[in-house]
């Protein structure tokens, strides 16, 4: 008996974890195959909320996850491509789309044996991720994921057959009236948050129902149930994000939990109008009418709550407020955790705007440099009071130290990235050049507060009309490179061609023969008798800034 019970308890689990394997297979295919598409689809949202919705609905539908869908819906408003109010529409359409599911397990998984027609799909699969070379590879996880998907459940099928004592127990929750159905939704919205699939859930359940272990209505309030616990997802993207990106976790939530509760409030007639639309009995089709009570309670909901997205958006900024403190001294990267089931090239958006952040933070440090360099104000008062360039120091300092913490935040997460198992060959690629960006930006603030020290040197040293010179020459020099850097950050938003790759080069190369002829310049100054601790800081602050420009042409070879 023990060992009866233990082999269904493996057989279940395993079936389980199979069929879970192929939708993310599935959605793991698909979005490798679409590459960055589905992306710059969701990115190129407008205001208008119904177009919105059909891209939410669209995109689920076609990635098969509502989950993976909603991730990236939050990692958009995280970096300030979509607006909430955009991000509400889409949340809306996710949670319709997710409903395809319910109906291709309804259609396909109990009206003839998947089980013959998961083996051909997995061969060609197969097949497809051996053709290279016709740039279809990348589909074929979606192939081989739908097969494992119908193999999972045929697999599901067979491993739940319940007892009858246990079928009577599932049955009588139905004679406990409202607590029994209340009982149902904690049941759904436990075990989808479990398993963070709500398409798994509705699998289940209408497994159960097919063959007799669960009844309508119960069925029903799983069904509802596994709304509330499919947005786990967001909510756990939502960590550490930003405030509205939070906002768009708490609008999902929100927006599943009300629907639910509305439905269980007119929950009899609700039944009712399911049997109204869908031809014969709950008995004699169970699965078709589980199917259309989930799309008619998305739909529904959605109709609904569409017309208030406005003040949905209102109401969530005040119940999650701006965070008037002041920011932490210490960087936090505000990115989505990496995810196994979410396209890898999700992450790179993020991530791009927190490098282009780091790069502001180096313009802000080369900034501070040249503006303490060309305001005579402060060289002329550094002899008598150091106050104001220490005060500078200091800022470059720290400026120095939070992009060194930049840098070990974002190479660790793209790090995780590359390691994605839905990651294709160009994305991983993708992320290593943005890890060299990193590394480059890093060392340019070394570069950067090494160059102020050297200034703080060189302004101290210099004395009489040769330093005015000097500093011509010097500021020059700096600003050659610095207007170079500006250019490089440029072409890390907007591309680089191959020309503007051979241009670069020539920058490059000037600024190393600009080296060679100022320190030719100073070593006659030198041997003409001018003042040697002065000439060797005014070389060393030439040499700090052509390394610099070295940082800033790595930049270059990395894009």
């Amino acid at each position: 008996m023990i060992f009866t019970i233990f082999g269904q308890i493996l057989g279940f689990t395993g079936s389980l974890c199979l069929l879970l394997f192929g939708m993310n297979m599935l959605s793991d295919g698909i979005q490798k195959g679409a590459g960055n598409n589905l992306q710059k689809l969701l990115g190129r949202i407008t205001g208008n909320r119904f177009t919105a919705v059909l891209t939410g609905i669209g995109i689920t539908a076609i990635i098969q996850s509502s989950g993976a869908t909603t991730v990236m819906v939050v990692s958009f408003v995280n970096a300030e491509i979509l607006s909430l109010t955009q991000a509400i529409g889409v949340i809306f359409g996710a949670n319709i789309g997710t409903t395809v599911t319910a109906w291709i397990v309804a259609f396909f998984g109990f009206s003839f044996s998947i089980s013959s027609a998961a083996i051909p799909l997995f061969g060609i699969g197969f097949l497809l991720k051996r053709l290279k070379k016709f740039k279809i590879h990348n589909f074929s996880d979606s192939f081989m994921g739908f097969a494992l998907l119908f193999m999972g459940l045929d697999l599901l099928k067979a491993a739940i057959t319940l007892s009858p004592d246990s079928a009577a127990f599932l049955l009588k929750l139905n004679n406990l009236g409202l607590a029994g159905l209340i009982l149902g939704v904690f049941i759904g919205a436990f075990v989808t948050a479990l398993i963070h699939s709500s398409s798994a859930m509705t699998a289940i359940v209408l497994t159960m129902a097919s063959n007799g272990s669960l009844g309508w209505e119960l069925s029903a309030a799983i069904v509802l149930g596994s709304n509330i616990g499919s947005t786990v997802d967001a909510v756990m993207s939502a960590f550490g994000a930003s405030v509205n990106a939070k906002r768009t976790a708490f609008v999902h939530v929100a927006f599943n939990v009300t629907g639910t509760v509305i439905a269980l409030c007119v929950f009899k007639p609700f039944l009712a109008l399911v049997d109204l639309i869908v031809p014969g009995t709950p008995v004699s089709d169970i699965t078709t009418h589980i199917a259309m009570l989930h799309t008619i309670f998305n739909l529904s909901a959605t109709l609904i709550f569409i017309q208030f997205v406005e003040q949905i958006a209102s109401l969530s900024k005040k119940a999650i407020k701006e965070n008037e403190q002041e920011q932490n001294e210490h960087y936090k990267l505000p990115a989505i955790l990496p995810n196994s089931h979410i396209s890898a090239e999700v992450y790179s958006f993020q991530i791009q705007k927190e490098i282009s952040k780091m790069a502001a933070k180096v313009m802000d440090m080369f900034d501070a440099i040249y503006n303490t360099l060309i305001n005579e104000k402060i060289l002329s008062n550094f002899r008598n009071s150091s106050e104001s360039i220490e005060i500078i120091i200091q800022e470059v300092e720290h400026s120095e130290n939070y992009i060194d913490e930049m840098n070990e935040e974002i190479t660790h997460f793209l790090q995780n990235c590359s390691r994605l198992p839905n990651a294709n060959h160009e994305e991983r690629i993708h992320f290593s050049k943005l890890i060299t960006i990193t590394e480059c930006l890093e060392d340019l603030s070394d570069e950067c507060a090494a160059l102020m020290f050297a200034l703080q040197k060189f302004i101290k040293k210099g004395n009489g009309g040769s330093s005015e010179n000097q500093t011509k020459s010097v500021l020059d020099y700096l600003e050659s490179v610095r207007i170079f850097y500006e250019e490089i950050c440029f072409y890390m938003t907007a591309g680089i061609s191959d020309v503007q790759k051979e241009n670069c080069q020539l920058v490059e190369e000037k600024i190393d023969k600009t080296k060679r002829e100022l320190k030719k310049a100073s070593r006659k100054r030198i041997e003409n008798g001018c003042d040697v601790k002065a000439e060797l800081a005014y070389m060393n602050m030439v040499r700090k800034i052509e390394k610099a420009g070295d940082c800033v042409y790595g930049i270059v070879q990395a894009l």
